[in-house]
Parts: C-alpha cells; structure tokens; sequence
C-alpha cells in the first residue's frame, strides 16, 4: 500500500455565520462548529483511505476565538498519521472578519478515524508523508497523542463498566 502525501485528503470548505447558527452570546454555537469539523474531517479521512470510514473519536476540540456574526469560517482538514486502520486527522478554524479582512485561528480539532472494508471491519491504510512544518510537527507529535488516546479509551471502557443503565 502506497503512502500519501497530507495535502491528498486536505480540504478546505468555507461558510458564513448565519443568524440561526449562534448561541445566546450571539456567537458560533459550539455544537454547530463541531458537526461542520466532523463532516469535513470525515472527508479527509474518506480521501486519505478510499474506505468507508467511521468517528472513532473526538480527541479534543480546542475553542480559541469567538466566532462573530461578521465572520466567515474557514475549515482545513487532513490526515497526519495513520496507524493500521485509524487515521489522524487535525482540523484547523480560521474565522475572517468579511469586513476587516483580519483572520485568525478561532479553534483547532483532532479526530480518529477508521477506515472500514466491504464488511464493516477495520481494513489497513496507507501511511502518511508529511511536507510542510506544519504537517511535520503534526506528524511528529502524533504518536504520543496516540497512546493518549488508548490509555483514555480504557479509562472510558473503565467507567463505562461501572455505571448503571437505568
């Protein structure tokens, strides 16, 4: 299986805050912007594959600007590390003020992907060849999230085996 570069599941999608888009303090609702990010991570992750592919997990989503009326919302998603069937995709929110023109990283997200076979089962991908340095320290530093994230599962799997089902 042959690796691929970041850049082949990047994409990039922009949209506008609508007023039906935002919450109470009449900024971006938090729950919105983290569909959008899973819609379009789900795609890079579709891409990198050519599977069909499933939310694993949200590692983290990380609310760093508010995201205002006046505001487009740039989302860029790609893939920056596999291991056998998961991949890694980080997602970067660029909010731009359509009147200034200023623009600046409003959240960022990291999500876990499985690619599936015909049957619904973890199939392998390919490895991932970072470029830029950007996609190089995302690379980098993606192992160490990685056992992160086991040790969180089981700490999840933990918890879940203690709680009630009412």
């Amino acid at each position: 299986m042959e690796a691929k570069y970041c850049k082949e599941s990047r994409v990039i999608r922009t949209s506008r805050v609508f007023p039906n888009d935002v919450n109470n303090h009449n900024t971006l609702f938090g729950g919105k912007l983290m569909s959008d990010v899973d819609q379009v991570a789900s795609i890079s992750a579709a891409r990198h594959s050519r599977k069909e592919c499933v939310t694993a997990s949200t590692d983290s989503v990380d609310f760093l600007h508010p995201i205002q009326p006046t505001d487009s919302v740039c989302f860029e998603s790609y893939v920056t590390w596999t291991g056998t069937s998961s991949m890694e995709v980080f997602v970067k929110i660029i909010a731009e003020d359509l009147k200034s023109g200023e623009r600046k990283i409003a959240a960022t997200a990291l999500l876990t992907f499985v690619a599936l076979d015909e049957n619904k089962r973890p199939t392998r991908v390919p490895e991932v060849i970072p470029e830029t340095k950007e996609e190089k320290k995302l690379h980098e530093t993606a192992p160490e999230r990685a056992r992160m994230r086991k040790k969180r599962k089981q700490k999840s799997k933990e918890l879940a085996a203690f709680l009630t089902i009412a």
